[in-house]
């Protein structure tokens, strides 16, 4: 049972002195819980669905690392292949059998993938494919979709989601002009709005770069037909697809959104899942794309820890878990009940609430919606998430500390777990 009731005292005091010590006392924005109000807690230890802070609360996690924990925190086979690889060496900055063993599992699920480029994290994957796709093209200009998130490269910062959503900043000082003047953008889910973008751009754009399924604006789900025109336009302007699947790779399916709704882009770029919890990120796609990355090709990109033994190792593991019968059953079926609990407990208890799911990811909007792009999640009551987030967290409820990030279950939580976060929702709700 998690705790009902929580003291903070110790968190209080590091987070204090964290501030002294890094910008805002943490190492990435979202985690500062400037949206929400209040003070993040401070992780002690992590294991299955929960979490521990350094007072010794226990709460339900739905935050998972932003992701990586779809087999639950710490999960025992990972950690004993890990102590394995430890004992060879924490890395190589060399070819290793793990980098063959791990890319082969990728091409053999992911549909796009025919090669693959093993990176740090998802950051430089998206700035790797960037670079690939305009090179294979030879055009510079790409699209890219208001709230959508590819890391927080110079030309991804415009209109971008995550954090730049969550702390309502413009963007980002720092970025010259010229590293956005090819960057252009639409609403997601408004196939219109691309294709004049084609129009008024004829034979300059390289390509399209999305979250198949939105999470750094909140969860927003593709309406029918969305990717499948934005495959189509690509086809006859001649440009690139890419999926950005570093948060829905190997999570709605164990081919990623690809498989799931049966549109395959010409790149992709992956991380989280495939790390296992360790710092990974990687992309590929057709043969003869990859072919021109170095040194096959004339487009450079490397990284000392690339292909990290270790994270390599935690991938493999993880990859191996999610293959077992059920496993995506499983995780459709109980975030479907919690999101579909959610928003009845909000219907229930007054408050204007829209949302959904898909297979093990999750979202809640406090507006009546529905959300169809980043302009629609940002009529949100953040206000009111702010208050229910803190109402959640004070009873043993970790969620994310944002109105614009998806939600993420594990197998490692139960059913029990998920009637606990209901029971404490609809208190919650209930006093908002």
């Amino acid at each position: 049972m998690v705790n009902t009731t929580i003291k903070t005292t110790k968190s209080q005091e590091v987070f204090a002195a964290a501030q002294n010590l890094m910008p805002g006392g943490v190492s990435s924005p979202v985690r500062a819980f400037k949206s929400v109000g209040g003070q993040p807690i401070v992780f002690d230890h992590v294991k299955g669905a929960y979490i521990w802070d350094v007072d010794g609360n226990q709460y339900i996690d739905y935050v998972g690392t932003w992701g990586p924990a779809i087999c639950g925190h710490a999960h025992p086979e990972v950690i004993a292949a890990l102590h394995e690889a430890l004992e060879k060496g924490t890395s190589f900055g060399a070819p290793s059998v793990l980098e063959n063993v791990l890319a082969e599992m990728v091409i053999d699920a992911v549909p796009s993938i025919e090669m693959v480029r093993f990176v740090n994290s998802g950051t430089e994957a998206c700035m790797g494919v960037l670079r690939l796709m305009r090179a294979f093209t030879n055009r510079e200009k790409i699209i890219k979709f208001e709230g959508c998130y590819h890391g927080h490269a110079d030309a991804f910062l415009v209109k971008a989601g995550s954090g730049v959503a969550t702390l309502g900043l413009p963007d980002s000082p720092g970025v010259p002009k010229s590293a956005t003047s090819t960057t252009l953008t639409a609403p997601f889910n408004d196939l219109e709005s691309v294709k004049a973008l084609f129009e008024e751009n004829r034979d300059e754009i390289a390509g399209i770069i999305l979250e198949p399924v939105v999470g750094n604006a909140g969860f927003i789900a593709p309406d029918a037909g969305f990717l499948e025109g934005l495959r189509e336009l690509t086809h006859e302007y001649g440009a690139l697809l890419v999926f950005d699947e570093v948060m829905t790779g190997f999570r709605i399916a164990y081919g990623g959104a690809q498989e799931k709704f049966g549109v395959t882009p010409d790149l992709t770029t992956l991380g989280k899942v495939i790390g296992g919890g360790l710092p990974v990120g990687a992309y590929g796609g057709r043969r003869d794309i990859m072919s021109m990355v170095a040194p096959a090709g004339p487009v450079y990109q490397a990284g000392t820890l690339s292909g990290n033994p270790l994270a390599m190792t935690a991938g493999i593991k993880t990859l191996e878990l999610l293959q077992k019968p059920g496993t995506y059953e499983y995780l459709d079926r109980i975030t479907k009940k919690l999101a579909d609990g959610l928003l009845q407990i909000a219907k229930e208890t007054g408050h204007a609430v829209c949302g959904g799911q898909i297979s093990a990811m999750f979202g809640l909007f406090f507006t009546s919606g529905p959300v169809h792009n980043y302009e629609d999640a940002k009529k949100s009551d953040t206000a009111k998430f702010g208050r229910f987030h803190r109402g959640m967290l004070e009873h043993g409820v970790y969620l994310a500390p944002s109105q614009f990030e998806a939600g993420f279950t594990s197998f490692a939580h139960t059913e029990e777990d998920i009637d606990q976060t209901l029971a404490v929702a609809r208190d919650v709700m209930s006093s908002l």
